[in-house]
């Protein structure tokens, strides 16, 4: 039997109405207003009747938003929305012409959003944190939000710690929201490829999963599967999972010396990998500092930045795909 706590991530029941209206920039009355007229959002209620609604809910509602702001009605910018969603082409609809249009109109770049962003978090004002995210999510495709603001926040936060600007808490917290969000926009993106997943590994040791969230969520957002493992998975563990599920590729991660020496016995454990599949891939902050740790580990280096591997990692996955049909 289903209980509530096996529904998918996406759509379990996270933020209350002023959240919502703060992340969306839609007014309270408006979201009652279309709730009412429209049967849209949908929204779960606590036990005090308070609405609770979900990631996915939330970017239904961008989308919604985007459109409106363009000139559509609600009623016509939720048919469409609802046609698109029966045809499995939700959220597929791109955004992008809006945001380059504002852009242009109002002169705010990704760069200040990346700051006013970092330093909500690193004073502990997450209302305020989703209320950037709201703005810039109408303002740019996710991909740019992810490579331009999310991911170099990570860095931001983590270096302020490291020079003692900044708590362990006040740091901790920074980065749970952030690794929430990705793992949000990871189980929210379009219909996938029926392929199997790329396998998505920390190297054992490594606890730094930043950059592999946000490939995972690049990924997503080009329809390829990803199964993630998430910080220090055990060889052992990788290759048995692998066995099983047959990826096309497997990225592993490592930032510092120790994990990386870890992760190049890899071909010990997955003597599958000598016939090119899955093919084996990997990046890290040690690997694009150090040019000489990318000949001791075996595989394909993605490259210096996340940008540059998620594009190597897209080809590699082409040709795979290509091999196999």
């Amino acid at each position: 039997m289903s209980t509530v706590d096996e529904q998918p991530a996406s759509e379990a029941p996270l933020y209350n109405i002023g959240v919502v209206s703060r992340m969306t920039g839609i007014s309270l009355a408006t979201l009652r207003v279309w709730e009412r007229r429209y049967g849209f959002p949908q929204s779960a209620r606590t036990a005090g009747g308070h609405r609770l609604y979900s990631e996915h809910e939330v970017m239904r509602l961008r989308w919604i938003k985007a459109r409106h702001d363009q000139g559509m009605h609600p009623r016509e910018a939720i048919q469409a929305m609802r046609h698109l969603e029966r045809e499995g082409r939700f959220p597929e609809a791109p955004l992008a012409p809006i945001a380059h249009v504002q852009q242009q109109e109002t002169g705010v770049s990704l760069a200040v959003f990346r700051e006013n962003f970092t330093a909500a978090l690193l004073a502990h004002d997450v209302d305020k944190a989703d209320q950037l995210l709201g703005q810039v999510i109408t303002l740019a495709p996710l991909e740019d939000l992810v490579l331009d603001v999310i991911v170099p926040a990570m860095s931001d936060i983590g270096e302020a710690w490291v020079d003692g600007q900044t708590t362990v808490a006040a740091e901790h917290l920074a980065t749970h929201y952030l690794r929430h969000r990705l793992i949000m926009w990871t189980l929210t993106g379009p219909p996938p490829f029926p392929v199997p997943p790329v396998v998505l590994a920390c190297a054992p040791g490594e606890l730094h999963e930043g950059s592999l969230l946000a490939l995972g969520v690049l990924l997503r957002r080009q329809r390829w599967p990803v199964a993630y493992l998430g910080q220090t998975v055990p060889m052992s563990d990788l290759a048995a999972f692998v066995q099983e599920i047959k990826p096309p590729a497997v990225v592993l991660v490592a930032m510092m010396d120790e994990p990386a020496r870890a992760m190049a016995e890899w071909p010990r454990w997955l003597p599958e990998t000598k016939t090119g599949r899955p093919v084996v891939a990997f990046g890290g902050r040690i690997f694009s500092e150090q040019a000489e740790w990318r000949e001791r580990v075996p595989g394909v280096f993605l490259g210096a930045t996340l940008r540059e591997g998620f594009e190597k990692l897209q080809h590699l996955l082409r040709d795979v795909a290509a091999l196999a049909s």
